[in-house]
């Protein structure tokens, strides 16, 4: 961002996540009300709209198209000297507010600021008080981003969210600034998404005879059928809906593992010379399943229609494969899997599954699209261009990023918001360590073993939110709130050493925060614990005590 003569404060105001730069507020006040026009520049033309459907709806304003020099106007504006998802907020009595930035995401995310600072009554769909004015003090900020990459990966393949709740989501994260929607789609649970070529993706592989509950360890059942699936309309709703929030989805289609829901709706898909993959059926429980791909030129051909599919549908320069967790027992059982070892001259089946990833790495970069997998894709070469997901620790990013690729830093020790929030035994379905909202605060997506060119390889950073044991919309805001606002300060924001950040004014403004999210609806958990309504007594989790490790 441009210098000025402020200095860079401990970011006041309640803002989340804390921007860069604030001067005032000061004791003068401007007042939106029925007279405020709202005055869009060429390029910002949807966050006029969104304003018009937020801000309009909140306090029954009509905010009609006007000049940008009248003296209570609202103006968005564009200036190519700001960065692209950076902007300048100005607030003024008798120029009113004007909102500049450097692209149309940047004055997208000016207009979340200027929610915030309109209090929580600015999270709400209809006034609470006809006639009322928004008002807000005299100020100017200024903010970007620190990362390009700020991400939630969203799993609708373990419990699947209908169309309106993933909407919500995208609502959710554009609220705190974040920018990629990461859609789990597939798994060994269900396939989430139409494919017109092979409808049995859906027809079979979207539903589950029943379903566990809690850990895999759990004795408990739902013996209800759970499913669903997004048709190619509901996925084109949802990626209209994120791009004007300037959001990207990326798709995950996960192979050569985590593909039972595949191989029950195509058995072909599966390595019949092994098993009977006839007899599959979509995965009712959890964890690591062996049944996977088999390494064929058929199966290349099938995901290679799929993708066709995938791609005519998402934008995304990046198209996610998974790649992790896939048990090689069936490949060494397999003559197919072993003939096609010896046919390439790999030397074993970790080679047989590079050779699987590199083959769609190089698939989609002949569609101008690039491959991002999880670490696991590492193992036995990666192809050029290929970015790395880096889930089981610091490590995979590591050497992703002194390779020369590009990475996203999502550990599971630190951002896996499945993980419990305390030690307490009331704490629902207990899974994996303790990720407290401090711990999340405190993370740093940067390793400091990487030089400055390797650190330009981190793309930035995502938190996971996995959803076996998040059945319903109440226990998946439980999971992700207020952490996600924790996280969304450490994506955004330009912070301290983890040890040198300023967690009590983080608290002091999530105080404030609480109440906008209640105005939006959000079971998060509250800093006390959890209410008796968001308990799940004598449900099995499985908790992991002591502190994560640090790999």
């Amino acid at each position: 961002m441009p210098d000025t003569d402020t200095t860079p404060t401990a970011p006041g105001g309640g803002l989340v996540p804390a921007p860069l730069r604030i001067d005032g507020p000061y004791r003068c006040a401007v007042h939106l009300g029925e007279g405020t026009a709202l005055a869009a520049g060429p390029g910002t033309e949807d966050t006029a709209r969104w304003l018009r459907a937020t801000l309009g709806a909140a306090f029954g304003l009509p905010l009609p198209p006007g000049p940008a020099d009248a003296g209570d106007a609202l103006a968005l504006v564009l200036d190519p000297a700001l960065p692209a998802e950076g902007y300048r907020l100005d607030a003024a009595p008798r120029r009113g507010v004007r909102i500049t930035g450097g692209g149309p995401a940047g004055v997208f995310w000016g207009a979340q600021t200027l929610r915030q600072l309109l209090g929580p009554h600015a999270f709400r769909r209809a006034p609470l008080t006809p006639g009322r004015t928004a008002v807000l003090p005299q100020q100017t900020i200024e903010d970007g981003p620190r990362f390009a990459w700020r991400g939630m990966l969203l799993d609708v393949a373990r419990h699947f969210l209908p169309k309106d709740g993933v909407l919500r989501y995208l609502d959710l994260l554009a609220a705190h600034k974040l920018n990629v929607l990461h859609l789990h789609l597939t798994d060994d649970q269900g396939w989430r998404i139409e494919i017109n070529r092979f409808p049995e993706l859906t027809g079979t592989g979207g539903w589950r005879e029943r379903t566990k509950i809690g850990h895999r360890a759990s004795p408990l059942w739902d013996e209800r059928p759970h499913g669903g699936y997004y048709t190619q309309d509901d996925i084109r709703e949802i990626v209209a809906y994120a791009a004007q929030r300037h959001i990207t989805v990326v798709p995950e289609i996960d192979i050569p593992g985590h593909s039972q829901a595949a191989i029950a709706a195509y058995p072909e898909l599966g390595n019949t010379d092994v098993i009977d993959t006839t007899s599959l059926k979509v995965w009712d429980t959890w964890g690591v399943n062996p049944n996977v791909l088999a390494p064929t030129d058929s199966t290349l051909r099938f995901y290679e229609q799929v993708l066709d599919e995938v791609l005519a549908l998402f934008p995304s320069p990046f198209v996610h494969l998974g790649g992790d967790e896939c048990p090689k027992d069936q490949w060494k059982a397999s003559a197919t899997a072993r003939a096609r070892i010896a046919e390439l001259s790999l030397a074993g089946e970790d080679e047989l599954q590079s050779w699987f990833i590199r083959h769609f790495a190089r698939w989609l970069a002949a569609r101008g699209r690039r491959l991002i997998g999880w670490d696991e894709i590492l193992e036995g070469g990666l192809a050029e261009g290929a970015a790395v997901s880096s889930w089981r620790g610091c490590a995979g990013g590591v050497a992703a990023a002194k390779s020369g690729h590009d990475v996203v830093m999502c550990p599971e020790q630190q951002v896996y918001l499945d993980h419990r929030q305390h030690s307490s035994p009331a704490e629902p379905v207990p899974i994996g360590f303790v990720r407290t909202l401090e711990d999340v605060y405190r993370f740093e997506p940067v390793p400091p073993e990487l030089t400055a060119d390797q650190a330009a390889h981190v793309l930035g950073t995502q938190a996971n939110v996995w959803t076996e044991v998040m059945d319903s919309q109440q226990r998946l805001d439980y999971q992700v709130f207020p952490r996600l606002a924790a996280f969304a300060e450490v994506a955004w924001s330009r912070l301290p050493a983890p040890a040198d950040r300023d967690y009590q004014d983080f608290t002091r403004r999530m105080a404030l925060h609480y109440a906008r999210l209640d105005a939006l609806g959000v079971g998060y958990r509250p800093p006390g614990g959890p209410h008796p309504w968001q308990k799940r007594p004598g449900v099995l989790g499985r908790p992991i005590d002591g502190a994560p490790p640090n790999v």
